[in-house]
């Protein structure tokens, strides 16, 4: 089994959570105001990841334990607050629209769009702080959307386990996507261990994690999950084109620029399937779920903005994103474990 540490706390709650999960008895503090701040999400953050590999010295049984998951729930309903204030959805918005409106490719610069930024201008630097907050993902690519195949059926939960299988390795245990980023990692001279720059990771990268979980772990929200994964695959493989020309400008190793050409493929065919197959599936047999569509598409987008904006206004400004400070690479083609 993997070993994961725990993190290193930001606040007053995420210090008491890490000493409570350590074996102490004392109280939790009155939760922030701020649902997007770090220590409201590193603490979401740690409790989601009771439900994924736990913790080294964290009894496995505290993933179900009352307390915590009455902790979860507050936290939930702040993070869940704050999204459905900042992104509302209107009486007009329909998923086909939003849909559509995802395959308006960014243009320039200008855009927003990191993926424009590497290819054109970023450096090896900036690309080995992307992918150290990335893995926090792409390390577990595709279990969180696992959690909603349960509560799919007929042609929405074919598809998605198609997609799935396909995230999986198709069978093949050096082609699961989590694998082919751990060698881009190691490309990069990353350290490759599951969870191990959760400490560099800014609140903004935490949400978009913290995001795939709450949706994936709530019945109520299988259609925001659903919106969220039709995100990712709409705009993955133009995105990942961007990326492997990126790495390929960069002289970055093979397994690096691997990662993304395999999306570029795969993502293209997984576009159709998912928008098709697991929204149109879903939506024939729960059309009430538009709207939650929408808002798992839009939520998205609002959180990988917010992301992006802090990035590229680190990079553009000569300055690092990370929380910990410039990653000093190790040897390329070195596996972390």
């Amino acid at each position: 089994m993997t070993s994961v540490r725990l993190p290193e706390p930001r606040g007053p709650l995420s210090a008491a959570l890490v000493a409570v999960l350590r074996g102490s008895d004392s109280g939790l503090p009155p939760l922030p105001t701020d649902a997007y701040c770090d220590d409201l999400q590193l603490a979401l953050y740690i409790l989601y990841e009771l439900h994924y590999l736990g913790f080294d010295g964290v009894p496995d049984d505290r993933e179900w334990d009352p307390e915590l998951l009455a902790l979860r729930a507050a936290l939930e309903g702040c993070f869940l607050g704050a999204l459905r204030a900042d992104v509302p959805i209107e009486g007009s918005d329909t998923a086909e629209r939003a849909l559509d409106e995802l395959q308006l490719e960014p243009v320039g610069d200008d855009s927003g769009s990191l993926s424009h930024f590497l290819r054109n201008h970023g450096t090896l630097d900036h690309f080995r702080e992307y992918a150290a907050l990335r893995s926090l993902y792409h390390l577990k690519e595709a279990d969180p959307h696992a959690w909603v195949i349960p509560r799919l059926r007929g042609r929405a939960k074919a598809a998605m386990v198609a997609v799935e299988f396909d995230e999986f390795g198709a069978g093949r245990a050096d082609e699961i996507h989590a694998e082919l980023f751990a060698d881009l990692m190691a490309d990069l001279g990353l350290e490759t261990s599951y969870g191990h720059y959760v400490d560099a990771a800014p609140a903004e990268a935490l949400a978009t994690v913290n995001m795939m979980s709450l949706f994936g772990l709530h019945r109520a929200l299988r259609g925001a999950l659903v919106g969220h994964f039709a995100t990712v695959e709409v705009t993955s493989s133009p995105a990942s084109r961007r990326l492997a020309e990126a790495l390929r400008r960069m002289d970055a190793g093979p397994a690096a620029v691997r990662f993304y050409t395999v999306h570029v493929e795969a993502d293209a065919v997984h576009e159709q399937v998912v928008r098709h197959e697991v929204v149109a599936g879903l939506l024939a047999g729960e059309p009430g779920l538009d709207a939650d569509v929408v808002f798992g598409i839009r939520t998205t987008g609002h959180l990988e903005d917010r992301l992006a904006a802090l990035l590229l206004e680190a990079w553009r400004g000569g300055r690092t994103a990370l929380r910990t400070g410039r990653i000093t690479p190790a040897t390329p083609g070195t596996r972390g474990t």
